[in-house]
C-alpha cells in the first residue's frame, strides 16, 4: 500500500482529529469573609478541594469542557478564603468512537485545563494575602473511570461503590 493510498483510507474511515481551539476563564469567585481578623490567627488551615468536570457540544465535532475547582480554607470554624474557578476550553474532537470521545472529553481535556486553573487559584490566593496555595496533581483518568462506574451502577439500579 502506498502512502497516498493509506492517507486516502484514513480519510474514508473518518480521520481522528483533536484540536484545542480556545482556553478561557468562564467564571471566577474569591471570598475572604473573615478578613482582616483571620490574618491575626496562626495559619494552620484545613483545606478542602472539590473538582468537577462538565461540558456540552457546540456542534458535531466541537465541544466546550469546563473544569470547576472550589478550594475552601478554614481555620477552625472560620472560613479564611473560598475560591472557585471555572476554567473552560473549546476542543475539536472528531472521528473517535463513543467511548474514546467520552474519555477525551471527560479526562484528556480536563487534564489540559488543570494547569491553567491551578495558576489562577495560586494567583488569587496570593493576591488575597494568604500563603501560596499549590494544588497537587489530579488523576483525571481515575475520576473519569469512577464516574463511568457510578453511571453504570445507577443504570443497573445499584448503590454506587466508593
Amino acid at each position: 500500500m502506498t502512502e497516498q493510498e493509506g492517507a486516502q483510507g484514513a480519510q474514508d474511515e473518518g480521520e481522528q482529529q483533536f484540536a484545542l481551539q480556545k482556553i478561557y476563564l468562564k467564571d471566577l469567585s474569591f471570598e475572604t469573609p473573615n478578613s482582616p481578623e483571620i490574618f491575626m490567627e496562626k495559619w494552620e488551615p484545613v483545606i478542602n478541594v472539590e473538582l468537577q468536570t462538565s461540558g456540552k457540544p457546540l456542534d458535531e465535532a466541537v465541544h466546550e469542557v469546563v473544569l470547576t475547582i472550589t478550594v475552601t480554607a478554614k481555620l477552625g470554624e472560620k472560613t479564611a478564603y473560598l475560591v472557585e474557578t471555572q476554567q473552560a476550553g473549546v476542543f475539536t474532537v472528531a472521528g473517535f468512537g463513543e467511548a474514546e470521545q467520552g474519555y477525551m472529553l471527560g479526562s484528556y481535556c480536563p487534564n489540559i485545563l488543570f494547569p491553567f486553573a491551578r495558576e489562577v487559584i495560586a494567583d488569587l490566593v496570593a493576591k488575597g494575602g494568604f500563603p501560596q496555595m499549590l494544588l497537587g496533581p489530579v488523576n483525571f483518568d481515575a475520576m473519569y473511570s469512577e464516574r463511568l462506574q457510578q453511571q453504570a451502577a445507577a443504570a443497573a439500579g445499584e448503590e454506587p461503590v466508593h
